[in-house]
């Protein structure tokens, strides 16, 4: 499940609800799908679009996406380095960023116009989007193993474009990953 980081403030938010309406303030949506899969590790691109057909068909349906496909990165992916890169500093898109993990975690920052900088790790059911305009940054976390859903309505407008603001070197990527206890468990 998602956590959210608010570093400047010294705060987490690790509660499906609390994470949800935080986010809703910045036109972000999250949802979790708790639905389970029996995907094999080496599962094709086409066998994890099969294994949650449902979803995605909900989720164009709902937002206008007319294709999907599925991003698969591991510490041996060829170019690694320089595909991370390019994700890693600021920058925003023309289209949504649509993204349904079903393997591995990753790390959004978001730097809104109106309030602070934060994070958000995502991990396998989770579900989000980040809208047209929104300043942001991707870093996957120290296992740098994510495979996820991504939807678009039209693939060319997922182009970044970059602030060259500096504020990505602020903040250092920290994923809490799966030893993190959440409040509500502890």
């Amino acid at each position: 499940m998602a956590t959210v980081n608010i570093r400047d403030e010294n705060r987490v938010l690790d509660e499906a609800e609390e994470i949800r309406g935080f986010l809703t303030r910045f036109g972000i949506w999250y949802r979790r799908f708790e639905g389970s899969d029996n995907l094999r590790e080496d599962a094709t691109n086409e066998e994890i679009l099969a294994a949650y057909d449902a979803p995605i068909r909900e989720l164009m349906a709902e937002g206008g996406y007319v294709t999907a496909d599925v991003i698969n990165v591991k510490p041996d992916t060829p170019g690694l380095d320089a595909m991370l890169a390019k994700f890693s500093a600021e920058h925003w898109h023309t289209e949504d960023e649509v993204r349904f993990i079903v393997h591995g975690r990753g790390l959004f920052h978001i730097h809104p116009k109106e309030g602070p900088v934060f994070s958000i790790e995502v991990a396998k059911g989770d579900m989000i989007k980040v809208p047209m305009g929104t300043l942001h940054w991707f870093d996957l976390c120290g296992d740098r193993t994510i495979r996820a859903i991504r939807l678009f309505q039209d693939p060319a407008g997922w182009t970044p474009h970059y602030t060259e603001s500096g504020v990505d070197t602020r903040y250092e990527p920290v994923c809490f990953g799966p030893m993190y206890i959440p409040a509500a468990s502890r």
